[in-house]
């Protein structure tokens, strides 16, 4: 109809072809709204209706399956979790599932439905031992079942991570936990959908650098969810803006900007360990940190652009003072600020941290990588413990930053209006460039001139309002909010 073609689907009841009907599970919608992957296993896994019944029977099956391959393919069952994680992309592994789920109540129903496990998970818990895995001073340990005792995971002693040290909170509010991670260090990390960057987050990091300022040697920021950050909180941003509380938006926005200065001019030295998606607020709390410690496989960027603004929280500012701290010629100068220019304005996300170094995003010399994403927060606490013993000194605030002005302006609008002739880009790309590039260039001064970070995060603040008030704009949020993909309009 129409020149596309329909797939029909076969009813087994009638063996007739009819229309794709899509099925609907009441414990799949609900397990949707759980942000936490261990709460939506335990939603599906209590499901009452075919997809609970299929979920039950798929983890009786898989925990069966996997204790009876002990010791055929593994000694440790440690490691056969591991190779569902590092072979198929788990999150979590088997054991760690049925650890979330209960072992002893999941054995329970497993007998009842005549699936029978390996003995040994028997006497695991008819030795008083409850659980696969269990964490004693932030170390993770796993039952072996050969001495049936605990031990650490191989390796583990040189691993930190935050979550699994709960006995050490320092302080911790409905979204964000600051944990002691030793030698007068302190991490903080927090849980949210994507790992956005909202008001709890934000006063998490305040209260983090103020404590760490006070009592400890340093602060690192990381977690081990999926991704470090996808950005600040698009909702929230689209909210403000339909409902024009522009008042409210411009408080958001300066709490953001406060907070990212906050880092950057805190007393002790702070690093922030990022992994996988590390896009916006993410990237810009990167960017203000004394040092940054990434995973190899981390995806940073200023992204700001497809959901129609620019980078808001800092970042068009630190991109500007990092042209202006390049030492050379001034019409090199100019192509640097021109390539920086060009990476906020197609929104170009470094593929791995090393390719984040080329993109200007980590610097050479300061910022480093760690191989193996477990390390990153032992790293990241080695850099804190190295920068606080060679005499960490509170940075200056900087007054001196040089923008181009009108110079550095007219190369820029002319680039922009060759790639909008072109067709390359669209009106409404052409309009938000136009924004950044005023920005980038101090605004509309006449020739080169120091001016202060505050004047360029006011530029940048009046910007991002600006966009905001724009129609094209908030179709471009409410396409991310309901599709989870950029709109180009």
């Amino acid at each position: 109809m129409g020149g596309k073609s329909e797939i029909l689907t076969l009813d087994p009841a009638t063996m007739e072809y009819g229309p794709k009907q899509k099925a609907k599970f009441a414990p799949l919608e609900t397990a949707k709204q759980v942000e936490d992957l261990k709460g939506r296993l335990k939603v599906l896994y209590k499901g009452q209706d075919k997809a609970g019944e299929f979920y039950r029977m798929f983890h009786h099956m898989l925990f069966a399956y996997a204790s009876n391959r002990i010791p055929e393919i593994a000694d440790e069952l440690y490691k056969i979790d591991d190779a569902l994680k590092a072979g198929f992309g788990w999150e979590i592994g088997a054991f760690e599932s049925w650890d979330v789920l209960g072992v002893q109540k999941v054995l329970e129903q497993m007998e009842q439905a005549g699936i029978q496990t390996a003995p040994w998970v028997k006497e695991m818990l008819a030795g008083g031992n409850t659980t696969f895995y269990k964490t004693e001073n932030g170390r993770r340990k796993y039952y072996d079942i050969q001495s049936k005792t605990y031990k650490e995971i191989p390796g583990s002693g040189s691993v930190i991570i935050p979550e699994y040290l709960d006995e050490k909170i320092v302080w911790q509010n409905s979204a964000c936990k600051l944990v002691d991670i030793g030698d007068g260090v302190v991490a903080l990390s927090w849980t949210s959908k994507m790992n956005t960057i909202g008001g709890e987050v934000l006063a998490g990091v305040n209260k983090a650098v103020a404590i760490a300022e006070e009592q400890y040697k340093g602060l690192v920021i990381a977690n081990s969810g999926a991704n470090f950050s996808a950005g600040a909180n698009v909702g929230l941003i689209f909210m403000f803006a339909v409902e024009q509380e522009y008042d409210e938006l411009d408080m958001a926005i300066r709490q953001f900007q406060n907070t990212t200065m906050r880092l950057r001019y805190s007393s002790v030295p702070v690093v922030v360990a990022p992994h996988g998606l590390t896009l916006g607020g993410g990237c810009e709390m990167c960017l203000h940190a004394d040092a940054v410690q990434a995973a190899a496989e981390s995806y940073i960027g200023l992204v700001e652009m497809g959901a129609g603004l620019i980078p808001g929280g800092g970042g068009t500012k630190e991109m500007v003072v990092r042209a202006a701290d390049r030492n050379i010629k001034e019409d090199i100068e100019l192509n640097y600020l021109q390539q920086l220019f060009i990476n906020i304005g197609t929104a170009k996300v470094g593929t791995s941290a090393h390719e984040a170094f080329e993109l200007n995003y980590l610097r050479k010399g300061i910022d480093g990588i760690s191989i193996n994403s477990d390390r990153r927060v032992t790293d990241a606490k080695r850099k804190v413990l190295d920068m606080y013993e060679a005499g960490y000194t509170q940075p200056l605030i900087r007054t001196d930053v040089k923008v181009q002005g009108r110079g550095g302006l007219g190369p820029l609008l002319a680039g922009i209006h060759g790639m909008w002739r072109g067709n390359y880009i669209t009106d409404y790309d052409r309009l938000i460039a136009e924004k950044l590039a005023h920005v980038m260039c101090g605004g509309d001064l006449t020739q080169p001139t120091l001016v202060s970070e505050q004047y360029l995060l006011d530029l940048e603040r009046e910007a991002f309002l600006s966009l905001c008030g724009q129609k094209k704009t908030l179709e471009r949020l409410q396409s991310i909010l309901q599709t989870g993909k950029p709109l180009r309009n």
